[in-house]
């Protein structure tokens, strides 16, 4: 009779760990200045300091990062900003999805209309040269109060923006794309932002 009892138990012991095992938090974050496999390479080092970390995967084009994390673990998102700057890099936006189903964002700027609102599209030329640069130029202009929609495209270096007009301008969008690095119709980034960029980011400079 105890040894059914040991037997019933370690079973059910068994099954709990699969299932602590399968309780996993998932995050996913947007790093600007993966320049390279290199970097890809100390940011999953320092991401190692996390025991249990799992499933880590880096796109450097875009600076996408994701990872599991366990659950019972309780990773807060500041912990996770936090490690990303430690490693050296800049940590965007940022959302976890724990294992209820429950989401948690970071870095958004979210855009209020109201009946006064008058949105309108734009194309603005916005020089970039990769898929790090989409990113990271899209991003900036959805951080912008009033800019509602963003979408660069690589081809044609134009930025296709939707934005209330009595919230923001060309111009202003313009100066935020000049202030990140990217050199506008405008607006002509310093030497400083141009030169902070990552190696991939570097194009070829615009001219007033």
């Amino acid at each position: 009779m105890k040894n059914k009892i040991r037997i019933l138990v370690t079973m059910l012991f068994g099954v709990f760990m699969v299932h602590a095992q399968k309780s996993m938090d998932a995050f996913e974050v947007q790093v600007d200045g993966l320049g390279c496999p290199f970097c890809a390479y100390g940011l999953e080092k320092k991401f190692k300091e996390f025991k249990g970390i799992k499933k880590v995967e880096i796109n450097i084009e875009t600076g996408d990062f994701s990872f599991l994390y366990p659950t019972e673990k309780a990773l807060s998102m500041t912990a996770v900003i936090t490690q990303v700057k430690k490693a050296g890099y800049t940590p965007n936006k940022a959302s976890v999805t724990r294992a209820n189903g429950a989401i948690e964002t970071s870095g958004d700027t979210v855009t209020t209309l109201t009946e006064d609102s008058v949105v309108v599209n734009k194309e603005v030329l916005v020089a970039g040269r990769c898929e790090m640069c989409k990113a990271r130029v899209e991003r900036m202009s959805l951080e912008i109060p009033g800019v509602t929609t963003a979408v660069w495209n690589l081809e044609n270096q134009q930025l296709t923006v939707a934005f209330d007009k009595n919230q923001t301008s060309v111009d202003a969008i313009q100066k935020v794309m000049a202030k990140a690095g990217h050199d506008t119709a405008a607006h002509l980034a310093t030497t400083k932002a141009y030169d902070n960029l990552p190696a991939c980011c570097h194009y070829q400079r615009l001219e007033l």
